[in-house]
């Protein structure tokens, strides 16, 4: 398991190239996928909304794909 300052640097580091690069950056797509997909659950349950499906599905995939 990686230390939280190694993770938040990690982050920082892949939010900035994923600036940087836009769509031709490989988390972009699945961070954008997951948001999508969260915010479709937002819609169908009936606790989450919207901007909190799209939040937490966003959050996930970019979880996934820093924590490695």
């Amino acid at each position: 398991m990686s230390k939280p300052d190694d993770l938040a640097q990690r982050a920082k580091a892949e939010v900035s190239a994923m600036a940087k690069q836009g769509l031709a950056h490989p988390s972009t797509k699945p961070v954008l996928t997951g948001a999508a997909i969260g915010a479709v659950a937002g819609l169908v349950l009936p606790i989450a909304t919207l901007p909190l499906g799209l939040a937490a599905g966003a959050g996930y995939a970019f979880w996934t794909r820093i924590r490695r």
